[in-house]
Parts: structure tokens; sequence; C-alpha cells
């Protein structure tokens, strides 16, 4: 990674199949982001996280996360916070855990009932270890025949936890868009995230960044490596989360570069090693 830091200013890392594996950190990982730090490097961690970047901080530093790993947090919540502001009115219907409720903090929006609400917010399943997707196809029904949009706080369809897969809001926003429903989306591979992302490596550094200063580093083909190809960034594919290393590095880029042909991965690895 020691190349990597000299090369690029600013690391957007994911956090989730990167930092940790949403049970314990990755101590190869965090060592490699304190390095960068330590050398005058930034570390923006983007996440698709529905919390925001305070909810996020307190679970990293719940599951043993150092702190020091990183300058700031832009997540998935913090855009969303923003789409449920201009499109949910006074209140919207919450599909996902009661974990996720930090996200209203400061927004002027309540969670309410189907009958009263103006939107939907999903930031995932109501119990993502034990629910089917075909548990959500009454309620997705019932909110495609109000004309309800669905905000969708999390792209992500699948992630791992430990060696589970576990479906995420993005998975229940692609079955409710192939039914006709109106999704917004925040998070990667989306621009808004990124922007926020800029904004706060500028405002850390002091100083104009600018996509050539930006390594992005993930484990998502269709958010992370997808969302930095459409931004115009280079990425370092980490195949140890979501992406399949069983056959080998050079088979899991392959893979990736066949579903975002105009990916610039400038390496693909299973770890933030630095050597």
């Amino acid at each position: 990674m020691q190349r990597f830091s000299d090369a690029y200013a600013v690391w957007f890392c994911d956090i989730w199949g990167v930092v940790h594996n949403g049970v314990a950190p990755f101590p190869i990982t965090v060592a490699a982001l304190k390095r960068h730090r330590a050398k005058g490097g930034t570390v923006i961690l983007v996440t698709n996280s529905p919390r925001s970047n305070l909810g996020v901080e307190t679970q990293l530093r719940e599951i043993g996360v150092d702190p020091a790993s990183h300058d700031g947090i832009v997540t998935s919540g913090d855009v969303t916070q923003v789409l449920m502001r201009l499109h949910g009115g006074e209140g919207v219907y919450h599909v996902g855990a009661a974990r996720d409720h930090s996200i209203y903090d400061g927004t002027g929006v309540s969670r309410v009932g189907l009958d009263d609400a103006q939107a939907v917010l999903c930031t995932g399943l109501f119990d993502d270890l034990n629910d089917r997707l075909e548990d959500y196809e009454p309620l997705l029904e019932d909110m495609k025949r109000r004309g309800l949009t669905m905000i969708c706080a999390n792209p992500d369809t699948i992630v791992k936890k430990g060696d589970r897969i576990l479906y995420c809001a993005g998975k229940l926003a692609e079955i409710y868009a192939a039914r006709g429903g109106e999704v917004l989306m925040a998070g990667k591979p989306f621009a808004p995230i990124y922007d926020l992302a800029m904004a706060e490596a500028r405002r850390i550094t002091g100083r104009d960044i600018d996509r050539p200063d930006i390594l992005a580093i993930g484990d998502g083909p269709e958010t992370d490596i997808r969302g930095a190809a459409d931004y115009g960034l280079d990425a370092l594919l980490v195949a140890e989360g979501v992406t399949d290393a069983s056959e080998g590095l050079h088979v899991a880029e392959a893979e990736v570069l066949r579903a975002v042909p105009h990916a610039r991965i400038v390496a693909t690895v299973h770890d933030l090693s630095w050597t």
C-alpha cells in the first residue's frame, strides 16, 4: 500500500468488507489506514450505511476500530437525510431495523404509519437475520398501489457479516423498482455521496482536492467500483468482501471488469497490507 500512499493523497475507503466484517476489524487494513495518515495522507471512510456519520463512528468504536484510522466519515445516511427533507414532508413510513432510527435526528421528519406517509424510507430489512424477501411482497405491493416514493438509504443489495450473506435495503429497492415503484437512491454508486466526500476532504485538508488526488478503496463491484468509475476515480479492489477471490485475484478482477468495463482498477488485493 505504500506506493498508493505516495500516489494518492486522499483515500476514500469503504468500511464493511474492507475495514471490518460486521463483527470485528481487519487489523492489517486499520494499520494501513493509520500509516497513510501518519505519512500526511487523508482517509475518508465512505459507506453505504444508513446511519449518520456520528452513528457509524459509534459503531466502529464499539467493534474496536481505532479512531486514528480515519479523518472523517461520509455515509449514505447523511445523503438520505437531505432526501428525507426534500421528499418526506413531515412523515415517512420506515422499512428497516430500530437501530437505524438515529437517521431521523435533526431532520424534522417523523416516522408515521403507512396511511399517513408521504414517502417510504428503507434502511434495510426489519430483521435481516431472519426475514425472507418474499415476506415483503405484500408491503411493496401496497406501497406501489399508494404511489409512494421509496428513499433507499443503502444501495447495497447484499453484505457479508462474518460467514453469512445478508440482504440490504438496495435489494428491496431493486424489487420495488422492478414493480414500477419510484426509488430515490442515496450512497454509492451515485454521485451525491462522492460530492459530499470530496467536500469533506477539502474541508479537512484545507486545500483543493481533485479526482487525480483520490484513490477509492472497496470490495463491492456495483457500489464501490462502479461508483468510483462513474465519478472518475482510480480504484483499489479488495477481493475478500462481497467479491469472490476463491479462484485468484486476477480472476476476481476480470469478473469485476466484465461488470464494470470502464473501471480504472489500479490493483486487486486480499487486504491493505503495507508491503
